[in-house]
């Protein structure tokens, strides 16, 4: 049984532009087309390997587009910070120098994950915050019932609303 989708590889343009499909892929590596790009074949081993068999076709290419993003978020990152460390130093700052080093990329690294991957906050604080918030008793509930209203003049209910049912016709112009 041939896949239309897997029979022909379209190039990684026309999988952007084509709707969202809601089929779910369950196939190995080994089902791949030859014509399957390099990075999707590895996400493919790599998802296998993981014992990820089953998921939808723009998983894969989701993927490489968030490592391509935030590849080129901490490159661009890096070559700021090491423009700014060769300018503080004046003996350094040259145009051959404007070379990035590993101590940016760990530094660029560094600042993109405090602030774009948040930590689950362990369970135990959570534990004890919602504890300290329920010692606190709830409001006591008036002994008014029914539904509780603001006030009359804000609810729109009131009866001095007047509709005319026999409206007056605007002129018709032609």
């Amino acid at each position: 049984m041939s896949d239309p989708q897997t029979s022909a590889a379209p190039s990684s343009r026309a999988i952007m532009q084509q709707q969202p499909q809601t089929d779910v892929r369950t196939e190995t590596s080994d089902d791949l087309p030859s014509a399957t790009p390099r990075d999707a074949r590895l996400l493919h081993l790599m998802m296998a390997s993981m014992g990820v068999t089953s998921y939808q076709d723009r998983v894969p290419l989701q993927i490489m587009d968030f490592a391509y993003r935030y590849t080129s978020a901490i490159l661009e990152d890096s070559l700021l910070y090491a423009d700014h460390s060769r300018s503080s130093n004046p003996t350094t700052a040259t145009a051959a120098n404007t070379q990035i080093t590993v101590d940016d990329i760990r530094l660029s690294v560094a600042a993109r994950v405090n602030y774009q991957f948040k930590p689950v906050p362990p369970k135990e604080l959570m534990l004890e915050l919602a504890q300290e918030r329920n010692r606190r008793p709830l409001p006591p509930v008036g002994q008014t019932y029914g539904i509780r209203l603001p006030p009359e003049k804000y609810c729109l209910t009131a009866k001095d609303l007047d509709i005319d049912e026999e409206a007056k016709e605007l002129p018709v112009r032609l």
